[in-house]
């Protein structure tokens, strides 16, 4: 299988919040006023803190105002993959990237069932490593 994949480098905001309600939603209630769209979003808990990970359309912005705010947010380069809503895609990129001696540091994704397409944000161990592995499934 080669899937056809559009993929860039992203900056990624890890967003440390306090486990309990509202504090995604207030986060969220900020950046929606400064007009930044969050194009991905995952969350991961532990008993008192919550990490959110998030691509956002204007992180320098996004990170000055969650600074504002006191809430401690880290910056990252992920690559942001858009590719076909097909099985076998992600276990195809997969492959390359342990081929190319590249780990897969965490990964988020989401497709709606009955949507062509599919999104996916990859942390790799080398960002532009693994650009170069990906390369020739990249459409043009």
């Amino acid at each position: 299988m080669n899937p056809q994949i559009a993929i860039e480098t992203a900056t990624q905001l890890a967003v440390f919040l306090g486990n309990r309600p509202g504090a995604l939603s207030r986060v969220c209630t900020e950046l929606a006023a400064a007009e930044i769209n969050i194009h991905a979003l995952a969350t991961s808990d532990t008993i008192d803190h919550a990490v959110v990970r998030m691509v956002v359309s204007d992180p320098t912005k996004a990170l000055m105002i969650l600074g504002e705010r006191g809430v401690l947010a880290l910056e990252n380069d992920v690559l942001m993959i858009e590719s076909n809503n097909e099985p076998g895609t992600l276990a195809t990129i997969a492959d390359r990237l342990a081929k190319a001696g590249i780990n897969i540091e965490y990964a988020y994704l989401a497709s709606s069932p009955k949507s062509p397409h599919g999104l996916m944000i990859l942390r790799p161990s080398n960002v532009e490593k693994a650009q170069r592995a990906l390369h020739d499934l990249s459409a043009q």
